[in-house]
């Protein structure tokens, strides 16, 4: 019976190195695919190194398989790519009455990614790195927790004359989109972080009443309406 199991767990049993063994390469292939699959389709602007930092190694029954990034470059961008390379490292034991052979083999991939589109991986020559650097991912961009009472604040003392002035001053960082209009005496404000599909749309009526406007999520997506105060003057029928 062979069994994938974390190196040096079976002591006591006569180990025999054997590289590049078949059974283990069929471990690391599939783990190769699963992290693919992992990886998947890309619809959000990421750099290569956040991108990285999203791997991980899934446990494989009781198995000893390690996943080390290597390499990256690039960003997930308008038609630009980005690429990862990563190391897979598979350990075997098979088992029989006359002892244990080790069996282990080591591949690299580089997994290539571009958005809205599903990733696809080739296999490279392992590049000799002693010590892999450790990737980090940058901070994701999205709304303040208190994006709602800013925006109601703004509402209640804006003018048409002033509101987009005042939307823009409360969400001062370039990275939010703010649109505002005035509809029928109706104060109208969207701001989001749209490739983020994060989005806020609040309005105050005639009366002075201020409410948070609801939405499909769906259309923030790209070739939707997207965050925009047509989310509340002209929503999809």
């Amino acid at each position: 019976m062979v069994a994938v199991v974390v190196v040096g767990v079976l002591a006591g049993c006569a180990k025999v190195p054997v590289a590049g063994d078949p059974v283990a390469e069929d471990v690391m292939a599939r783990q190769a695919e699963r992290l693919n699959t992992q990886l998947g389709y890309r619809n959000r602007p990421r750099d290569a190194e956040s991108i990285a930092a999203e791997v991980r190694t899934d446990p494989v029954g009781d198995g000893s398989v390690r996943v080390t990034p290597l390499a990256w470059a690039g960003r997930l961008f308008s038609d630009e790519r980005a690429t990862v390379d990563v190391r897979f490292d598979v350990t075997v034991l098979d088992a029989d009455p006359w002892g244990t052979a080790e069996r282990s083999a080591t591949r690299c991939y580089r997994y290539e990614l571009e958005l809205y589109r599903y990733t696809t991986y080739s296999e490279i020559d392992c590049p000799a790195i002693a010590t892999p650097p450790v990737p980090s991912a940058a901070p994701v961009p999205r709304l303040p927790g208190d994006a709602e009472e800013r925006l109601t604040a703004v509402l209640r003392g804006a003018t048409p004359d002033t509101l987009a002035g005042a939307v823009r001053a409360a969400f001062p960082d370039e990275v939010f989109k703010v649109d505002t209009v005035t509809a029928q005496g109706t104060l109208v404000a969207a701001v989001g972080v749209p490739a983020e599909r994060d989005c806020i749309v609040m309005i105050r009526t005639p009366d002075g009443a201020t409410k948070r406007v609801g939405f499909d999520p769906v259309w923030l997506e790209p070739g939707e309406l997207g965050c925009s105060v047509q989310l509340y003057t002209s929503p999809p029928r």
